[in-house]
């Protein structure tokens, strides 16, 4: 093989490896980075209600049935009320019947996951990808198409209605 067939070779194989990138799920490439928000204990303490401060800070749960988020069915986004990123198109919300707002899925890298033994057993916690702030657990017994269910604290989420 001289040096010619060789750089047309490489070359249509560097194509060919690229090519995948042109048949993947839009929402794979719409995908942003998100930039991380940091602030003290205290700037956070200064910004949120003492509520939102213990379950966004400090892995705190607020009572089930009390979030006026649990009957929100207007159309729009819910985004974290720290940072205001969001999480969830009200079109993922469903009525899981636990008393906190229930969603089947979240926005593409908007949600990082860790495992919490804080009840012993294993759990799936999310936060909130920009401020890192708690926001609940996933568990696997919500609807399709994912079978998830982010159990939400409404204490830590802002609605957002479409106009």
């Amino acid at each position: 093989m001289d040096r010619r067939m060789f750089i047309k070779l490489a070359g249509g194989g560097a194509g060919v490896l690229a090519l995948p990138q042109f048949f993947m799920p839009v929402a794979a490439l719409a995908a942003e980075r998100i930039e991380k928000l940091s602030r003290s204990d205290a700037e956070w303490k200064k910004l949120l209600t003492p509520e939102q401060y213990a379950v966004l800070r400090h892995e705190g749960t607020e009572a089930p049935f009390t979030s006026p988020l649990n009957h929100e069915k207007r159309s729009g986004m819910f985004a974290c009320v720290a940072c205001g990123l969001a999480l969830f198109p009200s079109k993922f919300k469903f009525d899981s019947g636990t008393g906190w707002p229930s969603f089947y899925d979240a926005l593409p890298g908007h949600v990082e996951t860790r495992t919490d033994f804080k009840l012993v057993l294993p759990r799936t916690e999310y936060h909130c990808a920009r401020c890192g702030g708690h926001h609940g657990h996933v568990f696997n017994d919500g609807p399709a198409p994912t079978g998830l269910r982010y159990c939400n604290n409404g204490v830590a989420l802002k609605f957002i209605a479409d106009h």
